[in-house]
């Protein structure tokens, strides 16, 4: 499952994917994995979330940062969750890049089992149809 969480620059994405993260934690018999671009909210996150920083790790384009992804899943068996907060930044996204890799983690988390929680710094109608389906909550 993919959960879009839309919405403009401080509308309040990152809360509620800090919550929906800390929640989830609450009924997880397995791991769950937050991905950001800093390590600003390490100490809002649950304990027993794992923070990974992926401006670490050199990724320059949304092909690398699914391999970042398939390499996480191969190396975790037990992942249940996977946060993005700034989805686009994190990824190297840019418009034309969107759907395909909407696509590409649909098929991930059909084949892994993963449920993947993005923050998206767009308003939903500004997103391509096929994307809107994917919108579980819109600021």
């Amino acid at each position: 499952m993919i959960q879009i969480i839309a919405g403009e620059k401080g509308k309040g994405k990152t809360k509620i994917l800090i919550e929906k993260a800390n929640n989830a934690v609450k009924e997880a018999k397995g791991s769950i994995v937050y991905l950001d671009k800093s390590n600003k909210h390490m100490y809002e996150l649950s304990n027993k979330i794992r923070l990974i920083n992926v401006k670490s790790y050199c990724i320059d384009n949304y092909s690398e940062f699914l391999g970042f992804i398939c390499g996480l899943i191969s190396q975790d068996h037990d992942l249940e969750h996977i946060f993005l907060d700034s989805f686009l930044k994190v990824a190297n996204i840019d418009n034309s890049d969107l759907l395909p890799t909407l696509e590409k983690l649909e098929h991930i988390s059909n084949e892994f089992n993963i449920d993947f929680i993005l923050s998206l710094s767009r308003d939903e109608i500004d997103l391509p149809e096929p994307a809107k389906k994917f919108v579980s909550v819109s600021l």
